[in-house]
């Protein structure tokens, strides 16, 4: 009926050297990477600052992907009125078996204007939104096909034709503390 303990321990355990006995536990690394790799890797970078000072193109040249070819040129009256407005950009990329989610998270129009109260906010709510949502996903029954848009990483772009950081910098990175 049921085997025994040292019928199921001879079965399954193999003997590495004379007298001692080989468990398993020592691979888990090893699986856990494996899996990890198979799945793939999520990350989403956050890019803050004034129009034309290269977040696109470093982002573009970091990861040797075009992420913005849709983008349409906007014109300098659109520019002018344009306010703080989030936009998510996502591309796939493969690299030595190895999957990546890149989403990257620009924020056109930050900075722009004289009056900079409160450009903030929009950038501030799309943060605490997604850990909010990361937070339900991870809080109900089924946590399988959990996809996180947490923001990994934010690289602020400061001006170098400014008298040093602004007010508006200090004030996000308050908030997003």
């Amino acid at each position: 009926m049921a085997a025994s303990w040292d019928t199921l321990k001879s079965a399954t355990l193999k003997s590495k050297a004379p007298g001692r006995e080989y468990v398993g536990f020592a691979t888990l690394p090893d699986q856990v990477h494996r899996k990890s790799v198979k799945k793939g890797f999520e990350f989403t970078l956050m890019v803050v600052g004034e129009s034309g000072l290269g977040k696109s193109t470093l982002v573009n040249s970091l990861f040797l992907t075009d992420l913005y070819k849709d983008r349409p040129d906007l014109s300098t009256e659109e520019r002018i009125s344009q306010t703080v407005e989030i936009q998510q950009s996502t591309v796939d990329i493969e690299e030595h078996g190895v999957r990546l989610k890149l989403t990257v998270v620009d924020t056109p129009g930050f900075g722009d204007s004289v009056n900079s109260n409160d450009c903030w906010d929009p950038i501030i709510a799309y943060i605490d939104e997604q850990f909010y949502h990361y937070y339900n996903d991870e809080s109900g029954l089924n946590r399988k096909n959990i996809t996180d848009k947490r923001v990994h990483c934010c690289l602020y772009f400061i001006s170098p034709y400014g008298h040093g950081v602004c007010f508006v910098f200090f004030c996000l990175q308050n908030a997003t503390n």
